[in-house]
């Protein structure tokens, strides 16, 4: 790990900063990006710089910590399954308001962050070529640079794009920067979009065969081809291209298994044999306050997780079976524990369920912490409210898997691949024998509860095209009233993110984009 956090800060180009030089790509802002890839030694280290970028405060802002952001943020707050306990302050991200506000750091953050990581991958990939080194080294550098590529362009258009149920691709995609070039660029159609993230894995793949070379055995931080299979079966998902999504899922999770039920219970901050991908964090690197697990761990001593905890939501744990052990990690209050909480969900101190937890999961939540019905207990720190959290696990390609399957009518195919992928966590558990829409709602409803809190919750929703319904305690639910709120697919610009007014303020292309608040 030594390597890792011996970083190079000139490595990575302006990533910790959120002034106006935010999209500026040109060479004269550094040395020279020749000479900083002049060799395939110096741009591992570039890629080294960009998996720390992974976890690095940004923009003075609380929260804003690269990866974790965008889960917590874009992915769990806006979502059906995830609710910030008693937190008002951010209803309008919550309720999917502030997307539409092109001056709101929010809307800004994503797109700053992941064009600051297409800067620095195209450093490597417009240079390594000409760079000394082993060829295979070269090789291997510039597969991991075309994989950051892809994922990041690819989460842009899960952000800033129309679905692509919506127009097919036809409809406005992002600005696809894959040079070093400084000036104004109008943006792709969403097909282009994904025509350049599967040119990219395409190469990525391509290239690191060609190099015979892979990550280290503890390096799972970095980028390798199971990442690049695994992003590619994302990608194809999205974009509906289910051969390609069954295909990719199942190369990226075929050197790797379902973890065990104890280290599912072990809190989600330790690498293991189901990753593969995560943001690596060490006690000597933390950012504290900033930090993903400041923000989702049930023991961190942050005032985001002591009094605003997440919860799972009633509708999505009331569909799981109580012999699964994932059941385990959310406090279920009894019909009478539940009739003891404010409307809420505040269990107060003299009550039982208040008492259950400080007793059962004592070890798993902070002594200061608030109880509120429905509250996780999935995700712990490591340490200082901080420790590594996954990106990419094997679970999530079974899901894919299942769900290309489905629309291939594969199903046969799709129910093996989903008894796979919960056998482990549920001995009730047995083969569906559910087909047609039964066996895709299936399909969804252990995606949603497997994957929970780690931040696919909007996003799934929004490519499902689902209307949002969450449900008031009074409406049998347990929502706060304030986030109580139906969105139907076409609501809130098809949530969709508008394009930041620094982007179309820097970028003369893309001047009369956004003239009123909720224009694309």
């Amino acid at each position: 790990m030594k390597k890792y956090i011996i970083l190079l800060a000139a490595a990575v180009f302006g990533l910790t900063a959120c002034d106006s030089d935010y999209l500026e790509t040109s060479p004269e802002n550094y040395e020279s990006t020749s000479v900083m890839v002049e060799s395939a030694k110096n741009a591992s280290l570039i890629i080294n710089g960009m998996c720390r970028a992974m976890t690095t405060q940004y923009c003075s802002t609380q929260g804003f910590n690269g990866e974790g952001a965008i889960k917590t943020f874009y992915g769990n707050y806006p979502g059906q399954d995830c609710q910030k306990c008693n937190y008002t302050t951010r209803l309008d991200a919550i309720n999917q308001t502030i997307h539409l506000n092109k001056t709101s750091i929010y809307n800004y953050f994503a797109w700053y962050y992941y064009y600051k990581q297409i800067a620095n991958a195209n450093s490597i990939i417009c240079n390594i070529d000409n760079a000394t080194g082993d060829e295979a080294d070269k090789a291997f550098v510039k597969a991991q640079a075309l994989t950051f590529r892809a994922y990041a362009f690819f989460m842009l258009s899960q952000i800033y794009c129309h679905r692509w149920s919506d127009e097919k691709g036809n409809c406005d995609g992002i600005v696809l920067r894959v040079d070093q070039s400084v000036g104004d660029q109008g943006l792709a159609t969403l097909a282009e979009t994904y025509e350049q993230i599967y040119a990219d894995l395409d190469e990525a793949i391509s290239l690191y065969q060609k190099s015979g070379q892979d990550r280290g055995s503890d390096e799972y931080y970095k980028p390798n081809i199971d990442v690049a299979y695994a992003v590619y079966a994302r990608a194809a998902l999205t974009r509906e291209d289910w051969a390609n999504a069954a295909k990719y899922a199942a190369l990226a999770k075929a050197k790797y298994s379902i973890m065990s039920n104890n280290e599912y219970n072990d809190g989600f901050h330790t690498a293991n044999k189901e990753w593969i991908w995560g943001v690596y964090e060490a006690i000597d690197q933390t950012i504290y306050f900033y930090a993903f697990h400041a923000y989702q761990a049930s023991n961190a001593a942050t005032g985001q997780c002591r009094r605003y905890p997440l919860a799972i939501s009633k509708e999505l744990i009331d569909q799981i079976p109580e012999t699964d052990m994932r059941r385990n990690l959310f406090l279920i209050p009894s019909a009478e524990e539940l009739s003891a909480c404010s409307d809420n969900g505040t269990a107060p101190s003299k009550s039982a369920l208040y008492k259950r937890a400080k007793a059962d999961y004592k070890a798993r939540m902070d002594a200061d912490s608030y109880v509120f019905a429905y509250q996780h207990f999935k995700f712990l720190i490591q340490y200082a409210n901080g420790g590594p959290f996954p990106l990419i696990r094997a679970a999530e390609m079974y899901y894919i898997e299942a769900e290309a399957d489905y629309h291939l009518n594969k199903i046969a195919e799709a129910q093996q691949l989903i008894y796979d992928a919960n056998k482990l966590r549920d001995p009730s558990y047995t083969k569906s024998t559910k087909t047609g829409e039964s066996l895709l709602d299936e399909i969804k409803l252990y995606r949603r509860f497997d994957l929970w809190g780690e931040g696919f919750d909007w996003y799934d929703c929004k490519r499902w095209g689902i209307t949002l319904k969450r449900k008031s305690r009074a409406e049998g639910g347990s929502w706060m009233k304030a986030y109580a709120i139906t969105l139907g697919p076409q609501d809130a610009n098809q949530w969709t993110w508008i394009i930041p007014e620094r982007e179309t303020e820097y970028n003369g292309a893309l001047k009369n984009k956004n003239t009123t608040s909720g224009e694309k």
